[in-house]
């Protein structure tokens, strides 16, 4: 593919002036060949066989930043749902794999490495409840390891039985982990339909219909979004979301080109580019304020959700002409602790919990670091939870949670958790209580529309 001067100067721009980046290159490794009948001997195969690949990707990553000029924030790691792995242990000691992980990480690295996970939107394995048993003490006792557990599903429902305990789960985590607010339930979500190949933690883990290894970019561009946005101040929605879809396709192009490269050096297949306007703490990195440049005074105001609709779809149009294997998410987050935006606006009473679920029906995944008072109950973590899965549910794509219970924190005041994770404004939640429901025992039947074939 040739480039013209002019596109050159062009990408030079936004990455100078706009804050243009590779958020990540997630290299995928499947672990299921490490399992067998002794925790320790798998232990030994999962740290072998990641050492292979973990050291080379961090050195693949500076290679290429400096060659190219392209800043990449993160170079992560997704492996095989863990209760996957750990299911043929006789001594299963899900905070001891997590404690690999772990090392495995530092010793490389890897900025963070996904894949503590269980799969349960229809039933529990033994492995599996073990897994998400252990989670509070897993992610207190490590730095760099993210959990997910997947508890509802379009063809399956949704497991109320999973909702209930991972509302307790996110307490105890979170309790665990209060001498800094928290933190531990922040490397932790809860997923309708998760994706098998998504780049973006906490949530990436390396599916089972996944190859052996590949690597997955997620690209991001709040601030390139919204400089083109500034040239469609009066003009038609037509206009603004064809300004949207091109800036769209040359950031997934050069995100693609990245890939691809790093992909090639690592020797390992490439899987998807994942074009998902993710938000950093700084100012010039901020969905919210797209939305603002879109005519909104505030984001969370009403209006706000067409917007993040007209947004996200255009994203997605942009992204799949430039890359034959779009995937992931691919739209735009809305995490109110890492978009300046957002804790501006909830900071100032202008973004509620009731309308970020409504915005969640059409952004790329759901409710995402959202700060609660620290008495929240566990039944209403589990509520808030049993929203966002229906939504996914019933409109067949990806929605998620992760939701902080600050210990000691009440409404207003602040979460503070650092770096990339940023800073977020405690939001009340509603006091009424959803005992009764959430005690209920099965699960919530599929949607109609399911059962197609």
């Amino acid at each position: 593919m040739i480039y013209s001067a002019k596109e050159i100067m062009e990408t030079i721009d936004m990455f100078m002036r706009y804050k243009l980046d590779v958020r990540a290159i997630t290299l995928g490794i499947s672990l299921l060949d490490c399992a067998s009948s002794s925790r320790p001997e798998t232990c030994r195969r999962m740290r072998e066989k990641l050492m292979r690949y973990a050291p080379r990707l961090v050195v693949v990553g500076s290679e290429i930043e400096k060659e190219f000029g392209t800043p990449i924030i993160n170079k992560r790691i997704s492996v095989t749902p863990i209760s996957l792995v750990g299911a043929s242990c006789e001594d299963a000691d899900y905070v001891e794999f997590a404690k690999t992980l772990d090392g495995v990480a530092k010793e490389s690295g890897v900025d963070f490495i996904g894949g503590f996970s269980a799969l349960v939107q229809k039933g529990f394995t033994k492995s599996a409840s073990s897994l998400i048993n252990s989670i509070p003490d897993a992610l207190s006792q490590t730095e760099r390891v993210c959990s997910s557990v997947n508890v509802a599903s379009t063809k399956a429902g949704i497991n109320m039985d999973a909702v209930r305990l991972m509302g307790r789960i996110i307490k105890e985590t979170a309790g665990k982990t209060s001498e800094r607010d928290g933190i531990g339930a922040a490397k932790l979500v809860v997923f309708c339909n998760a994706p098998e190949d998504n780049p973006f933690m906490a949530g990436a883990f390396h599916g089972a219909g996944e190859g052996e290894t590949c690597l997955n970019v997620g690209v991001s561009g709040p601030g390139a979004v919204k400089a083109a946005l500034e040239g469609c101040r009066g003009k038609s929605f037509d206009e603004m979301a064809d300004a949207i879809k091109k800036i769209a396709f040359k950031i997934t192009r050069m995100g693609g080109l990245v890939g691809k490269e790093a992909a090639k050096r690592l020797g390992v297949p490439f899987g998807v580019l994942d074009l998902s306007l993710a938000p950093t703490p700084d100012a010039g990195d901020s969905v919210a304020r797209i939305l603002e440049e879109m005519g909104l005074e505030r984001v969370g105001t009403h209006g706000t959700t067409a917007a993040l609709a007209l947004l996200t779809d255009m994203v997605k149009k942009g992204g799949v002409m430039a890359s034959t294997h779009a995937g992931g998410f691919s739209g735009a987050f809305i995490p109110v602790s890492e978009d300046e935006g957002m804790i501006a606006s909830a900071k100032s009473g202008g973004l509620s919990l009731d309308k970020l679920e409504a915005m969640t029906s059409v952004c790329s995944v759901g409710l995402d670091m959202i700060a609660v008072p620290g008495g929240t109950s566990a039944e209403t973590l589990s509520a808030i939870i049993a929203d966002e899965m229906a939504i996914g549910m019933v409109n067949g794509k990806t929605t998620a949670v992760r939701i902080i219970p600050a210990p000691g924190k009440k409404a207003g005041e602040t979460a503070e958790f650092g770096g990339l994770l940023g800073s977020a404004p405690v939001i009340p939640v509603n006091e009424a209580s959803a005992g009764d429901f959430i005690i209920r025992e099965g699960r919530i039947p599929a949607p109609i529309h399911s059962f197609r074939n």
